[in-house]
Parts: structure tokens; sequence; C-alpha cells
């Protein structure tokens, strides 16, 4: 077989410059150049043909308000700002924005928050609704889903959180007694990883929703748990063993960054905190603080999203369609960019900018 050496050698430079050392889904055409943004080379599967306004699986969910005034004069350029994939855990309709419109929406109806969001760069979306977490194709097939036990008590189980690993696997944490990390191959079902957190104890039903919000896995294969309401981010190994923690009051969301720092959003007190592994602190935001009153966000950030810029992004549900959905800022806290468009989208928990450089399944690409 005669070897494409412009192809070897495109994906020798991606996977050395990823620091990712295990094999990957990562395709090319034969003498053509990997693309540094791949999710936005696969935005015209979602306007295709094939594409139904709304498919079986799918079920009518209103959102917005109509009569909602958008504030003139916000910083940037409202939802023309960046390609996104967006989500609310209080709307129940999840949105893919370019140029300032929808250009795609998934309807699950009446229900659970959404709370994880990820679009791969072969186009699938990968997301959790509370009471399952579910893949799906742009023409809205569902490819895999896994469900939770939704009766009450003991039983109860909730997820929250998900990550693409390859393009073939699936990282998820359920919440229950006891919560565990999954590592699921959506092709074969098999389950590759099953392993068991710890939780408060005594065993407390009602403590299940609060359990977990966010778990990543890192570049190197490390796991990083958010323990909501323990007060604690967790760093394991492959084995679990623990081998780096920060205490922070109500840690909704961590994120490992490309320079080894940890990011995380404390809930509790509307900040977003960087700190380097011996736990000092290198860069917050406070949304109390650092925003001016024009700009105040109605509810607590809960997710955040680094640039490749250096920029941040922080999330909001608002309270009531009141108060901005995303603001973004730079290194030097000017705010860049303030989204308040309670007519066109819903509340904001987790978003993807389409146009920032990485391959989303590869851990450590994609900062969101």
């Amino acid at each position: 077989m005669k070897l494409n050496l412009k192809r070897v050698f495109y994906i020798v430079v991606f996977l050395s410059a990823s620091k990712f050392t295990l094999a990957q889904n990562v395709k090319t055409k034969a003498n053509k150049k990997v693309s540094a943004t791949p999710c936005m080379e696969v935005l015209p599967l979602f306007t295709s043909t094939n594409v139904p306004q709304m498919a079986p699986e799918e079920e009518f969910a209103a959102f917005g308000n109509p009569n909602a005034i958008i504030p003139s004069n916000l910083p940037g350029k409202g939802l023309a700002q960046h390609p996104m994939l967006y989500v609310g855990e209080n709307c129940n309709k999840m949105f893919l924005l370019k140029d300032g419109k929808t250009i795609w929406s998934y309807s699950t109806g009446k229900g659970p928050e959404y709370d994880d969001v990820w679009m791969l760069s072969n186009g699938n979306i990968l997301f959790t609704r509370m009471q399952y977490v579910a893949l799906i194709s742009p023409d809205k097939k569902v490819l895999w889903r896994y469900d939770c036990n939704n009766t009450k008590g003991a039983a109860h189980t909730e997820v929250h959180a998900c990550q693409p690993i390859g393009l073939d696997k699936v990282m998820f944490v359920v919440n229950g007694l006891p919560p565990k990390l999954f590592v699921v191959n959506t092709k074969t079902g098999k389950i590759e990883v099953e392993q068991e957190l710890p939780y408060q104890k005594p065993a407390d039903p009602n403590s299940i929703h609060g359990q977990f919000r966010r778990a990543r896995v890192t570049a190197k294969g490390t796991y990083l748990v958010s323990f909501l309401t323990m007060g604690r981010v967790v760093e394991y190994d492959k084995d679990f063993k623990e081998i780096w923690s920060y205490n922070i009051p109500k840690p909704w969301a961590a994120i490992r960054l490309k320079n080894g720092n940890t990011l995380i959003t404390d809930e509790a007190d509307y900040l977003t905190r960087e700190v380097n592994n011996k736990g000092e602190t290198v860069w917050e935001f406070n949304c109390k603080t650092d925003l001016p009153a024009e700009y105040q966000f109605t509810s607590a950030p809960q997710s955040c999203t680094r640039l490749n810029n250096g920029n941040t992004i922080f999330t909001s549900r608002g309270k009531g369609g009141q108060g901005p959905q995303l603001i973004e800022v730079t290194r030097e806290k000017k705010i860049v960019w303030v989204l308040q468009d309670w007519k066109n989208i819903g509340d904001a928990t987790a978003v993807q900018i389409l146009d920032d450089p990485g391959f989303p399944e590869i851990p450590g690409q994609s900062e969101h």
C-alpha cells in the first residue's frame, strides 16, 4: 500500500500539538490539510435538506419572550459575536447559532435541565438532560443514549456531566447513592470504566441532585471532578488515586487549561478563579465586583469557557428572563461582549464556541 506522506505529516503534527498520546479517530481526506476548526467545517450538515425541522424523537418546547427588549449599545455583536452551540437548564431547546441566527435547534419538551453539551468534529452532539445523556447526529437521529433511574428515593440517579473521548467513547458521571463515573464505548455499549466516587454520608436521597455538575478528562488522561456540595475539586489518576485537590465553597465547574492551571467556577461567590498546581490564585474574576452595575448577572455563573485568545466567557441562567446570559472578558478584565437576548434564545448554562481551534473529542483541546 502506498503511503501518503503528506497525510501522515499533518496527523503527526496535530497529535504532537495536542499533547495527547492516546490513539484517536482523527480523519482527513487525502492531500487535504487538517482543519484547525473542525466544528466549523461540519456546520453544513445541520442545514442539509435531510435535516427535519422536527424529528420523531423531538418534543415541541416553547421558549423565549417575543416581547423581550434587547438592550442597545451592549459590548460586542450580540448573537453574531461567535458561532456557538448553546444550552440553558431552564430552556428545553438547544440552539446552534451562526452569524447571529439559529441555523439548527433540538427540542426535548418539558422536563429536566440541560447542563453539558458538546459538538464533536464529525458533527454529532453529546448532551446531558439530567434524566439521560445522549448522542445525536446533525440530522437528529439518536445514536446512543443512557437513561437514569427516575424513581424517587435512594435508587434515584441523575446525570449532569459528559465528555466525548474520541469519536466512539463517552465519559459521564451519574449522581446517585453511590455516584459513579463511567466511560462507555458508544459503538459497542461496553463499559470500559465504572468507578464509584465519594459522597456525603450518611447517605441521603435528598443530596443526589447536588452531588456533581462538571467532570472532565484531562489531556494527561486524569479525571478532574467538581464536588458541588462537598466544596472540592479533585483530580484522580487513571487508577482513581487522588493526586490533586482544591477547596472552594461551591465548585459548579472546573476545567484544566492548556497552561496546566485549573479554572474553577464557584457558584456560591459569583467568581471564577484560575489556580496553579500549588493552589495559588493566578487570575480571578468576580462577577459581583468586577462587572459594572449595568452588566450584572441576575444569577450566579455556573460554567465558563476559556478561548484560545485568552478571553473567558461566563454563562448565567438569568432570573426570569432578566440580566445577561453570556459575558466575555479579557485577561485584563475588559468586557468585550455582553449577550442579553431573551427574545431569540433561553438562559445559558453551557456554551461551546465553534470557531475556537481544536478537536473537542480530544481531551485538553476544548476548554469548556
